[in-house]
């Protein structure tokens, strides 16, 4: 009875069904994309907007938890705004409009509650460098031009990546890569900040950092009065950090209090740093009509510069260079920060829905004359640690900002620029990499601390933009050459007994070379003689194609008898590339040759293999074909534990697993015409298809049960596909015993 008319009759059946070969099409890979393409818009149109999906069920406990960290994290991002538009060399109301925009429209579309969007450093020193560079091509651009239409442009781009569902490739970049280009970034933020802190000028604090280094220290005898403002502005920010940390390990009843003490660190600061300024300055301003310390001087109230970005074509071909190393720090930040806090704090993110949102907040924001504004790490920490319930806290932090910008703006004329640049180099100093996480890198892969230590390196001797290209380049020629290079192994079997006091017996298979993995004192057994048993530790592609074909064929030759009898050959009917021992080894070698076993099957683990190329079938056909010229007979190709389909059709489609003879299948990916004679291969004969299989243990089992309870676990017509690979081995073994009898 077929498993069909078994369906029919309401049996119960186990397995896969018993059709024909499993091979699925092309047209069911169309189908599987286009299915029901209604309900697929109608769920991407919904997922633009996440906010309907939590919404409506808002209640007061989410606000109470809302309310305090808007409020934290507003009172925070005002000082560090106006800081960070400084460091990006605009008029410091350019980083209020750009805070305020990133925390009001992001809550529309993230997916992440604690993420808050607004200028970030290493945006900002980013922002800084591209002005300097469009204004050295083309000095007619200003300074808020160029930063609203690189906002735009890039939020654009982003924004494209999120719709289109590809911000997969943020994927490519390690965290090695993003911890190493933070680390030089953040390095080279505080190394350009020194200068403002101490009041040294005379030299570009956009050079590259060690260039800074030395001109900051050879500027130190210049130093002026700015540097009580800021050497005490930084010593108190650490100060009232580190009380605090202290008093809420002494008295931990009283840790939130604390908590947020520290957390107002940089407003209360910068406050006493502004009163310090205005009572010192506010009768000392000499003829020129300076101030003895730097100031910030007016910063307008409002919204003075709303007005569409300017997208002109010249300004557009002078950004057009630095639009990749903009985008990749824009996303990759962002996408960065709000992975690691959706890790701690138990939910998952939608990496493109957050491209859509800072493509969005970015978009939008150069309309309010922002620049680009990206994830902070620092202010989302702050803001989880403030108890945050939704993304609506933004709109609280909104709300902050922009009472800042319209109510706060004459308190903000006497702040020093040395309070500034110390608020700077107190956040970007937590950027900089621990030891304990670098020396993480080398315990976990050695490979990965050297891209770590490239991006630092190069971040601080060229720039920042060269730092993150490297990062990226090394990351991915790290990629490549794992893939090309894999582990690889023969195996061997090992019988295994529970510690937990059961008796109960099962084989498994470990590599013959145990490489440290295994106990040294372990025996593995290898499988019966003429039976090679190979796992391959890598998806099987044209990369790495090379290397299954060379393990196995070099095994072959080293290891196991050569079917033919070379010593009566003649030398000039040997090929070149054998030419076999000198006429005195000759015999000696024979005899070599004939103590080793007959190969009789290869058995390939395929349970890490997750997906095949052409070029990979065309290798294995090219070693099997090789193998069976070596041996002179067929070898059964027997494949453990393939879970694709697509693996599936690949291999048949190369003449595996259904028997089909070397000679039939010898080109899948021919560069030259096949004019070469195949005759001399010798053919499969049926009963080595059928034989070694688990395919007669299964028909054996169903007819004694009526056909009516089990099925065949892999398709008749594919006796060489086994379901695991014991029950490969088990095959390839049972027809080592057919043979010899």
């Amino acid at each position: 009875m077929s498993l069909s008319s078994a369906k029919r009759l309401g049996k119960r059946v186990i397995g896969y069904p018993e059709t024909s070969v499993p091979v699925v099409s092309a047209i069911d890979y169309v189908v599987q994309i286009f299915d029901t393409p209604t309900s697929r818009l109608k769920t991407y149109l919904i997922s633009l907007f996440p906010i309907l999906s939590w919404i409506t069920k808002y209640n007061l406990g989410w606000l109470t938890g809302d309310v305090i960290a808007g409020l934290t994290v507003g009172m925070v991002v005002v000082p560090q705004g106006m800081s960070y538009a400084i460091l990006a060399t605009l008029p410091a109301e350019y980083g209020l409009y750009s805070s305020f925009v990133g925390v009001l429209i992001y809550c529309f579309f993230a997916t992440s509650k604690d993420v808050s969007i607004g200028p970030v450093a290493v945006m900002s020193l980013t922002v800084a460098n591209i002005i300097k560079h469009v204004q050295h091509t083309d000095p007619q651009f200003q300074g808020p031009q160029i930063a609203s239409a690189l906002a735009a442009i890039t939020g654009f781009i982003v924004l494209g990546i999120g719709l289109l569902r590809i911000g997969w490739l943020v994927e490519f970049i390690p965290a090695p890569a993003v911890s190493g280009f933070m680390t030089g970034s953040a390095i080279s933020i505080a190394a350009g900040q020194v200068p403002g802190l101490m009041g040294i000028t005379g030299f570009d604090t956009r050079a590259a950092t060690y260039k800074v280094i030395i001109n900051t220290l050879k500027g130190l005898p210049r130093t002026k009065l700015d540097a009580a403002w800021g050497l005490t502005g930084l010593a108190g920010l650490y100060i009232i950090r580190y009380a605090c940390l202290y008093l809420c390990k002494k008295y931990p009843r009283r840790a939130r209090l604390y908590f947020f003490i520290s957390v107002l660190r940089n407003a209360f600061v910068l406050i006493v740093l502004t009163l310090a300024a205005w009572l010192y300055c506010r009768h000392r301003k000499n003829k020129a009509g300076k101030y003895p310390i730097k100031i910030l001087l007016t910063v307008p109230a409002g919204f003075k510069h709303i007005k569409r970005p300017d997208l002109n074509t010249e300004l557009l071909a002078a950004l057009a260079p630095e639009l990749p190393v903009a985008t990749i720090i824009l996303l990759l930040e962002h996408i960065a920060i709000s992975k690691s806090f959706g890790r701690l704090n138990g939910y998952k993110i939608n990496p493109n829905q957050e491209l859509i949102a800072i493509g969005v907040t970015n978009t939008i924001g150069s309309c309010f004359g922002a620049y680009p504004a990206t994830g902070s790490f620092s202010r989302s920490a702050l803001k989880s640690k403030s108890g945050v319930r939704t993304p609506a806290a933004g709109i609280i932090t909104a709300v902050v900002v922009i009472v800042a910008l319209y109510g706060l703006t004459a308190a903000f004329f006497w702040i020093p620029t040395a309070g500034l640049s110390a608020i700077i180099i107190h956040a970007v100093a937590d950027l900089v990499a621990s030891p304990s996480q670098v020396y993480s890198f080398w315990r976990v892969s050695p490979l990965e601390l050297f891209i770590w230590l490239a991006a630092v390196l190069v971040t601080v001797f060229s720039s920042i933009e060269n730092g993150i290209y490297t990062s990226i380049a090394a990351s991915l020629f790290l990629l490549l050459v794992r893939i090309a290079h894999p582990r690889g192994s023969f195996l061997g079997k090992v019988t295994v007994r529970e510690s937990s006091g059961d008796k109960s017996e099962r084989e498994v298979f470990l590599p013959l070379d145990k490489g440290g993995v295994t106990h040294e004192d372990l025996k593995v057994v290898p499988p019966s003689p003429g039976v090679l048993v190979y796992r391959f530790e890598e998806s099987y592609l044209y990369p790495n194609s090379s290397i299954v074909n060379s393990a196995l064929v070099d095994y072959v030759k080293d290891n196991l008898r050569r079917g033919r009898d070379m010593t009566n050959v003649k030398l000039s009917d040997r090929p070149w590339n054998d030419p076999g021992p000198s006429r005195g080894g000759a015999v000696q070698d024979q005899t070599d040759n004939e103590k080793k076993p007959v190969l009789h099957a290869v058995v390939l683990d395929f349970s890490t293999v997750s997906h095949i190329d052409t070029t990979a079938v065309q290798a294995l056909i090219d070693t099997r074909t090789e193998i069976e010229k070596w041996a002179d007979h067929p070898i059964e190709f027997h494949f453990a534990s393939i879970l694709s389909p697509w693996i599936r059709r690949a291999l048949i489609a190369g003449g595996f697993g259904t028997g089909i003879s070397a000679s039939k299948v010898r080109e899948i990916a021919a560069v030259v015409p096949d004019h070469y004679d195949t005759s001399a291969v010798p053919e499969y004969r049926s009963e080595d298809v059928e034989s070694g299989t688990d395919l007669k243990k299964q028909r054996s089992v169903s007819d004694s049960t009526g056909g009516n309870e089990f099925a065949p676990v892999v398709s008749p017509e594919t006796p060489f596909f086994h379901i695991d690979l014991a029950g490969a081995v088990r095959a390839a073994e049972s027809g080592l015993a057919r043979v010899s009898n």
